[in-house]
């Protein structure tokens, strides 16, 4: 998670409080401006249509968020270069905390709820980070295969190197 005061390109800081007085539902949807931000920090060409949506429950010691990040983005095939638009969807589901139980826990261990930091939670960050997770690392357009390049065979590997040697030797 990203401090409050290091917001990214998408920020919807919502008050845990608020969320608990209502029904618990909140839905993100990214402006066209916010989704060229986030293409351009994830270094693909386009994202559309980026929305998270939310349900909270529990005191401000276990609050849960759930929900889903859904986006049609735009990538680039690593095999044939070519850019191609393909759905994201990624399941959220995070465990925040208000109290002092972080302290002395290894921020590495699984089980430790992220802060609440001022009675509050960026939902836009979270959304961010979600389709960030989503985002396949080797983006492969559908219907293109990797043939790997296969040398002729009727030759041993370094035939050719006898070539480059010296006659008198």
């Amino acid at each position: 998670m990203t401090r409050l005061d290091e917001t990214g390109p998408l920020s919807r800081i919502v008050s845990v409080d608020r969320l608990r007085r209502s029904d618990g539902h909140l839905t993100v949807t990214a402006s066209p401006e916010e989704c060229a931000a986030l293409a351009r920090d994830f270094a693909i060409p386009a994202i559309r249509d980026l929305v998270g949506t939310y349900e909270t429950s529990g005191p401000p010691s276990a609050f849960r968020v759930r929900g889903t990040v859904t986006a049609t983005v735009t990538q680039v095939c690593t095999v044939s270069l070519d850019p191609f638009d393909g759905p994201v969807s990624e399941p959220v589901d995070l465990l925040f905390t208000d109290t002092d139980r972080l302290q002395g826990t290894d921020a590495e261990d699984a089980d430790v709820p992220d802060p609440i930091i001022g009675g509050k939670i960026d939902f836009g960050s979270i959304t961010a980070e979600f389709l960030a997770l989503g985002l396949d690392p080797y983006p492969r357009k559908p219907g293109v295969t990797f043939a790997p390049h296969v040398e002729d065979t009727d030759e041993p590997p370094l035939a050719a190197l006898g070539a480059l040697k010296p006659a008198n030797d």
